[in-house]
């Protein structure tokens, strides 16, 4: 089970550096990693719908209805991240995202969103890789004072996140259209005059 300390050590000793017990230990190596952690954190789960970190939710109005354009007001989610979707697969709902509000024309708010999820012992694998790899590349500079190493290690933490990003789309059904489009339609259409 990955946590936050072990993640930093790991980022660490791929820097060639000692590990740290616990991001509240009072040295330089762990003061640095609890500075940078929850910004890297957050910043790598908006990254991608990772299935880990996906939440359903139906919202209810605030009591206050917005001064104009829409009937009702929702405040997000205290954990939300990043809004996957807004109302039922293939029912989306028009909405807009003032602040850290949304609104809509409905008295009751579908949401699914990634939030954030601070168990790192539930997250899959691969995303506690790349949250090693992305601390990895944040501290790289700070501790080897190398602008290589750090290029370096932003490169690998990159192509790494493409690979898992890829992987974990993988484990959804894929997409199905429920109706043909006239693209389809017209591309049909077109191999018939062949």
């Amino acid at each position: 089970m990955a946590q936050s300390a072990e993640i930093c050590s790991s980022a660490l000793a791929m820097l060639g550096d000692k590990p740290i017990h616990s991001l509240d230990e009072q040295t330089d190596r762990a003061i640095l990693c609890r500075s940078v952690y929850d910004s890297v954190r957050d910043a790598l789960l908006r990254a991608h719908p990772w299935n880990c970190c996906t939440k359903r939710v139906i919202l209810s109005p605030l009591a206050e209805s917005p001064p104009f354009d829409f009937k009702y007001q929702f405040s997000r989610p205290g954990d939300w991240l990043r809004t996957i979707q807004v109302g039922y697969k293939h029912c989306p709902i028009p909405y807009r995202s003032e602040g850290r509000r949304i609104l809509a024309h409905v008295d009751a708010l579908p949401l699914v969103y990634i939030w954030r999820n601070e168990d790192e012992s539930s997250w899959d694998s691969l995303l506690v890789e790349l949250m090693e790899l992305a601390i990895k590349a944040r501290i790289a500079y700070a501790v080897t004072k190398s602008s290589t190493e750090r290029e370096v290690a932003l490169n690998e933490y990159q192509q790494r996140l493409k690979q898992a990003k890829a992987i974990d789309g993988q484990d959804d059904p894929p997409e199905e259209f429920e109706q043909e489009t006239d693209l389809l339609e017209a591309r049909r259409g077109w191999r018939g005059l062949r």
